[in-house]
């Protein structure tokens, strides 16, 4: 029977660490959170990270913008908060309604204000190993990791899904951690052998009741960082959970893993920017 990673309880252990750093700082950390639409389950994300910044103690500024935005105000904004001195991080929330342009609106945030680590400066930065910041869904789960003393090094670690903001970067912080990874996608042939080799296994592919317990190798590391809703409306990855738990040696729950743990690095990483600009 696996060991369930408890994401809500290391992620209120991380803001803590977070609030005591950020109350030694001469001025408070800033965090500026764009909306744009009136998409519900963005406005939850963005509630839940107004949330975070006051149990952190962060200065918190949220700009709700209509769907009818234009790309120029978008763009316009983005690059005031860039000049203002309170402001360390910036948050475009996404997805964007559609005619605007999600890579622009990404690329015009000042690469030390960009605490998503979406910016192509700071993944190349990353991608060397040298990272500003660590994308906070990825950062999240070594972060995980470290916390159960469960190390990567000479380990197979298979990553299921090969998106910008999870897959591709989940592998290089494997792989920077001395792992051996595999990145599998909707091409890959024989996806469950290539589960079943694994000893850490990391899916973000979004789909409900992928991971069956034959495709887990006995005692491996099983991180769900989907989020998806089955046929009742219940929250779940894309872990059989109570069947997995059964083989692995660890994993995580949805909710209360991966998800708590993503919020919490966004607020560490904005409290690497403020140190950075208040150095």
């Amino acid at each position: 029977m696996a060991t369930i990673i408890d994401g809500k309880a290391l992620a209120a252990k991380v803001k803590e660490q977070v609030r005591q750093e950020a109350a030694s700082l001469p001025r408070r950390p800033g965090l500026a959170v764009i909306l744009v639409g009136d998409d519900p389950a963005s406005r939850v994300y963005v509630n839940s990270k107004r949330k975070d910044c006051e149990e952190c103690g962060f200065y918190s500024e949220e700009f709700a913008l209509p769907a009818s935005t234009k790309q120029e105000e978008l763009l316009t904004l983005v690059g005031k908060l860039n000049g203002r001195e309170d402001i360390d991080g910036i948050l475009v929330q996404l997805p964007l309604p559609s005619g605007l342009d999600e890579r622009a609106a990404l690329l015009a945030i000042d690469p030390g204000k960009d605490v998503d680590c979406f910016h192509p400066y700071n993944v190349g930065r990353l991608t060397i190993g040298e990272p500003a910041f660590q994308p906070c869904t990825p950062g999240g789960v070594m972060e995980m990791l470290r916390e159960y003393r469960i190390d990567p090094a000479g380990k197979k670690c298979v990553v299921l899904g090969r998106s910008n903001i999870v897959g591709k970067p989940m592998a290089l912080l494997l792989l920077h951690a001395h792992g051996t990874v595999t990145i599998c996608h909707s091409r890959t042939p024989d996806l469950a052998a290539e589960c079943a080799a694994a000893d850490i296994l990391v899916s973000a592919v979004g789909k409900t009741g992928l991971i069956t317990a034959d495709m887990v190798k006995e005692g491996a590391v099983v991180i769900d960082v989907a989020m998806n809703r089955n046929a009742a409306g219940k929250l779940c990855g894309d872990v059989c959970f109570d069947e997995v738990r059964e083989k692995a040696s660890f994993i995580t729950p949805v909710p209360g893993g991966v998800g708590p743990m993503t919020r919490a690095m966004l607020m560490r990483n904005t409290l690497t920017a403020a140190k950075n600009h208040q150095r």
